[in-house]
């Protein structure tokens, strides 16, 4: 399924920490997670930087607003 192919690809990121946060997520929550949730989770992949994901994973910065749920998860799938 190219669908599933391309989640797979984006699931990669550039840093290692991140490979680990977005996988256990998608491992665990993703298929479970309503459409809205899982529509921000392939947005979040396909726009959002590393470097900022790694901040609003961390705490060091607030996410927007559209990804604050979601950010709530993967924090929960560590």
């Amino acid at each position: 399924m190219a669908d599933e192919a391309r989640l797979r690809w984006l699931l990669r990121r550039g840093m290692k920490e991140l490979d680990v946060v977005v996988t256990r997520y998608h491992q665990h929550r993703y298929a479970q997670a309503p459409a809205a949730e899982q529509a921000v989770f392939l947005k979040l992949l396909s726009e959002v930087e590393d470097p900022d994901l790694w901040a609003w994973v961390m705490g060091h910065a607030d996410p927007p607003a559209e990804y604050s749920g979601l950010i709530h998860e993967l924090r929960c799938h560590p």
